[in-house]
């Protein structure tokens, strides 16, 4: 029977080691697929030494499902192979695009939200997932501006990208209470209305003010505690899902392998107390 996942962390360099001998009940790891696009060498053979003793989850930043063409072959079949190599406990993407007609840049971009977008990425998702022989979950984005000319709210249009693709949702709360901030919509309304029953991976992660607008506008830098606002709208979506895999995003201002921990825990605890059934 495979390993019950609760909270994890991402597996930054710094903790390896400590990460190796970690104990903690349901813990998992989950890292950035293209940064062990390796056929062998240090960074992957950590990677292997990890997942030999804990559950490990790829989460991509770069095929691009939003963009205007299918995603890169060469890139997606570096992706299958690491998945069939480390033999993942999920997989997941972002709902955005980060390569247009041939430029890259290092960003998650959004993009309206129309009936021919819907069937760009849900064919892209397709793609994605018979190249890797499993479902995708997709990550709500975060929102720093209003953009004209949707066809479709978010939670309808990715209920939708499940309905026709099969995928699985990856929920980030830290991104529905900023994006909720800066556009002025209601986070608890947002996660009323979303396919809450395809969600396979919940993210929490802290953010910072912007350092020229302040708290007009929210940051989803990675850099930071969970806040409390955070921690109430997940507890509110657990009561819904039931214990979900969830994971602590921390890439900035790094602390000791510890106090992650600590913060970790929280989230295995909250998980453990929520009952197995969904409420009604």
């Amino acid at each position: 029977m495979a390993p019950l996942l609760t909270a994890g962390l991402g597996l930054k360099p710094q903790h390896y080691a400590e990460a190796l001998d970690c104990t903690a009940p349901g813990l998992w790891w989950e890292v950035h697929p293209e940064n062990y696009f390796a056929d062998g060498g240090p960074r992957l053979a950590w990677l292997e030494a990890i997942r030999a003793r804990h559950p490990v989850a790829l989460h991509g930043v770069s095929l691009s499902l939003a963009a205007d063409a299918p995603p890169d072959a060469a890139h997606l079949a570096r992706l299958a192979a690491l998945a069939h190599r480390v033999e993942p406990a999920l997989v997941s993407e972002h709902l955005a695009w980060s390569a247009w007609r041939g430029h890259y840049l290092p960003d998650l971009l959004p993009f309206p939200r129309t009936q021919a977008a819907l069937h760009r990425i849900a064919g892209n998702i397709g793609r994605a997932q018979d190249a890797l022989g499993r479902p995708l979950a997709i990550e709500n984005p975060t929102h720093y501006l209003h953009i004209d000319g949707h066809d479709w709210a978010e939670a309808e249009f990715l209920a939708e990208l499940v309905r026709r693709t099969g995928c699985a949702l990856l929920l980030d709360v830290n991104n529905v209470y900023l994006s909720a901030h800066n556009l002025g919509f209601n986070a608890r309304q947002y996660l009323d209305a979303f396919p809450l029953h395809a969600v396979a991976e919940i993210h929490l992660a802290g953010h910072r003010a912007d350092p020229a607008l302040g708290d007009a506008l929210l940051i989803d830098s990675h850099d930071a505690p969970v806040v409390p606002a955070v921690w109430a709208l997940y507890q509110r979506v657990i009561k819904h899902t039931g214990p979900v895999p969830t994971l602590i995003e921390r890439d900035g201002n790094l602390p000791a392998l510890g106090t992650l921990l600590d913060e970790r825990r929280q989230a295995h605890h909250a998980l453990a107390a929520t009952e197995t059934a969904p409420c009604a």
